[in-house]
């Protein structure tokens, strides 16, 4: 077990996904695990499972090794002057904030620590992230080790940082339009027949083995889909009906209209 003390600064939805998942990973020391937010009163139920609780920003930043800050952009730069007093070149900031450049927070700690902008989903907290990091002034040595912290929650990689954006959307919202279209196969599962928590369930397994198919096997979706089709089949009949409809672009209109958004706030 590492002995690491990892601060998560904005305990709301993805701060405490995160703090769960490193808690799941069995590589930290939940106690090594220090929260904060605004009202702490709704951290007490992670409290009495072992978490530690900082009073305030400072105070969780100066208790850790590697800081993660997971506010929302309007709170970013409050926080960051907050921390900024107790970083240093031997702790590790991180922020997970939406639509923020590793620029823009350098400028505000004016600090020579290292500084990595990261981008988890949600199944963070069961160990199934898809974490994307980027990094511009940190050593090899410490990328490892924030590689590593990420991949003890799910899939992790490095990438460079104008590819964030494109990141965010694939990855983080990524998990909201696979539930979107969980939620339509389910209900076209009722139409046809199944009960709803039926058809839910055959619906999130076939999707879970679908991508358990290519994450093994490596192979091309359309490899995967030439093996289920069959000449004149109900396959091929409903994939194409699918597409008649605007499947396809849909979903990348769906995900370019999302990275606009992204861009264009930024």
């Amino acid at each position: 077990m590492k002995s690491d003390k990892i601060a998560v600064i904005g305990a709301g939805n993805i701060g405490i996904a995160i703090a769960q998942g490193l808690e799941a990973s069995k590589e930290y020391k939940t106690s090594n695990i220090v929260l904060c937010r605004r009202k702490l009163s709704k951290l007490q139920s992670l409290k009495k499972r072992g978490f530690t609780l900082a009073s305030n920003n400072l105070e969780a930043a100066r208790l850790a090794d590697f800081i993660i800050v997971a506010v929302q952009p309007k709170q970013l730069i409050e926080v960051l002057q907050d921390i900024s007093g107790g970083l240093s070149k031997r702790k590790v900031l991180i922020s997970v904030v939406t639509g923020v450049s590793i620029s823009e927070i350098q400028a505000e700690v004016g600090s020579d620590c290292p500084i990595f902008v990261a981008m988890p989903n949600t199944a963070i907290s069961i160990q199934r992230s898809m974490t994307c990091i980027a990094t511009n002034n940190a050593s090899k040595a410490v990328q490892s080790k924030v590689l590593s912290m990420f991949k003890s929650m799910g899939e992790a990689i490095i990438i460079e940082e104008n590819l964030m954006a494109a990141a965010t959307v694939l990855g983080a919202c990524g998990i909201a339009f696979a539930m979107r279209f969980i939620r339509a196969t389910s209900q076209g599962g009722i139409q046809i027949g199944f009960d709803a928590d039926v058809a839910q369930l055959i619906t999130s397994q076939t999707v879970n083995g679908a991508a358990s198919l290519l994450l093994m096997s490596g192979r091309h979706p359309e490899s995967e889909i030439d093996r289920v089709t069959t000449p004149r089949g109900c396959t091929i009949e409903g994939l194409n009906e699918m597409e008649h409809e605007g499947f396809s672009s849909a979903v990348i209109k769906g995900l370019t209209s999302s990275h606009k958004k992204i861009t264009l706030s930024s």
